[in-house]
């Protein structure tokens, strides 16, 4: 669904449609910034959490990975959901069961419980974020409008995950852990209920849905990053590690023929077969690879070597978010006047910079010595990258695959994330498996050990998207005609 210029209206329709599209779009970011926040809002509270639910240190990291291979693993099949069901409807029950399972995890008593509820939000949350990114793109048009949408869009999910980090402290130091998960409760019931009065229901499409590729490609990215947590925690010659590992290599591989040959799957392998989408899809996949992973060392060092408070370990991290809240608001223009390759390559640049700085960290160092500029720049590298990425995926996208197209798009970053997470905690593991310093000093050197390869991921992502994204030309705002 298409919207008309504001050029070709009169000044009062145009009025009233500006109004709609702004309702509109606020309860999606609301939707979606819910997501982005719980993607983060518990990094803080994880020590508290360890504590209270006796996790070991590495298989904590399941409390982030149990959210977001729910998240990434199901995507597909949101996606999928909003095309058959109608996207509001799904982004409704996805609301309600997000709610719900915050609940649950807020009232948790044991690890088991606490895991599972957070599986189930990774589920409601699989429901929300193809549908509120497909809306975007079947209510505003391509072209300006489109890319402010997507710029407030973008910059509400970003700044999501690092609002997450600081509401979190806040909420571990004031009241408990359990509130980081309690707060989506009043946020998930009241978008639900805002989502009938001012959002229109998308058009529903014929079709089944794929459960053989969704049941596979979850499997197997589970599998998969099972197997590294395994190797985490008892070294790569571990027999359910290999076994591990080679049932996810069976399944992703079973993923992969079921959707080359499925009449509706949920991954249309003809979305890659465009240049420019395929490079951005790679993007998407390989920044998160590195970023999930600093967020969860880097909030460790913060309360268990510089010995912060949950609060201030949260508010460590504000500086990031101010910059990527300041750039965000300049990249819609910027894209306007160089196109997306330009400003993509320079976020990337600075977050393959930030990775690389972390990996000189030393345990000596302090936050303004050691974590303040890196900070610094991942806040303005994301702000430059990942709204590029979205507009150089979405380009050309017909209506009837926005949810498909949309869909891959968060599935390959929420899964780059969790992938990465545990290839990082995998290094990290075994970097200090035998070390005999201190605490502080084996976490230090062994996040150290971390950054490293995650700044090899960056660079990665850097030269695919030099060589693979070709030049595309700006997108100038049309001058408004004047009315005879």
């Amino acid at each position: 669904m298409s919207t008309p210029s504001t050029s070709t209206i009169p000044p009062e329709a145009a009025s009233r449609q500006s109004l709609r599209l702004g309702a509109v779009l606020f309860v999606i970011v609301a939707a979606y910034l819910m997501v982005g926040v719980d993607s983060t809002v518990v990094n803080v509270a994880l020590p508290d959490i360890q504590q209270d639910l006796g996790f070991t240190p590495t298989g904590l990291s399941w409390v982030l990975n149990a959210y977001t291979l729910a998240f990434g693993g199901l995507l597909l099949l949101g996606g999928r959901a909003g095309d058959i069901a109608g996207r509001r409807r799904t982004l409704t029950a996805g609301a309600l069961l997000f709610a719900a399972s915050s609940l649950l995890g807020g009232l948790a008593t044991e690890s088991t419980w606490l895991l599972a509820a957070r599986t189930l939000q990774g589920v409601g949350a699989a429901l929300i974020a193809p549908s509120t990114l497909a809306l975007i793109t079947t209510n505003f048009p391509e072209g300006p409008r489109r890319h402010h949408a997507l710029g407030i869009y973008t910059s509400m999910a970003g700044i999501g995950a690092s609002i997450g980090l600081v509401l979190g402290g806040m909420l571990t130091s004031w009241a408990s852990w359990r509130w980081s998960l309690l707060i989506n409760v009043p946020i998930g019931v009241g978008v639900a209920l805002a989502l009938p009065r001012f959002v229109t229901e998308t058009p529903r499409h014929t079709g089944r849905f794929d459960l053989a590729g969704a049941l596979t490609g979850t499997a197997g990215m589970s599998s998969l990053v099972y197997a590294f947590i395994r190797v985490s925690e008892e070294g790569w010659g571990d027999t359910q590690a290999e076994l591990g590992f080679g049932t996810a290599a069976a399944l992703l591989i079973g993923f992969t023929l079921i959707e080359s040959r499925a009449d509706q799957p949920i991954m249309p392998l003809r979305l890659l077969a465009d240049r420019n989408r395929a490079g951005g899809y790679a993007g998407v996949l390989l920044l998160p690879a590195g970023m999930f992973g600093a967020f969860y060392f880097l909030t460790l060092i913060c309360q268990r070597v510089l010995e912060y408070s949950p609060l201030r370990a949260g508010f460590a991290f504000l500086p990031m978010t101010l910059a990527m809240f300041t750039v965000v608001r300049f990249v819609p223009r910027l894209l306007s006047r160089l196109g997306a390759k330009p400003v993509l390559l320079t976020g990337m640049t600075l977050l393959a910079g930030a990775a690389g700085w972390l990996w000189r960290l030393e345990p000596g160092d302090g936050y303004l010595t050691g974590l303040l500029g890196p900070l610094l720049l991942i806040g303005v590298g994301v702000g430059l990258s990942f709204m590029p990425l979205n507009v150089t995926i979405l380009a050309g996208i017909k209506p009837r695959e926005a949810g498909a197209a949309s869909g891959l798009l968060q599935t390959l970053q929420w899964l780059g994330g969790t992938l990465g997470l545990s290839i990082l905690v995998t290094v990290y593991g075994t970097a200090t498996r035998h070390a005999t310093e201190s605490p502080s000093e084996i976490l230090t050197e062994g996040a150290a050990r971390a950054f490293g390869v995650g700044s090899l991921i960056a660079l990665t992502a850097l030269l695919l998207s030099a060589f693979v994204i070709t030049d595309t030309k700006p997108t100038r705002t049309a001058k408004p005609k004047t009315a005879a």
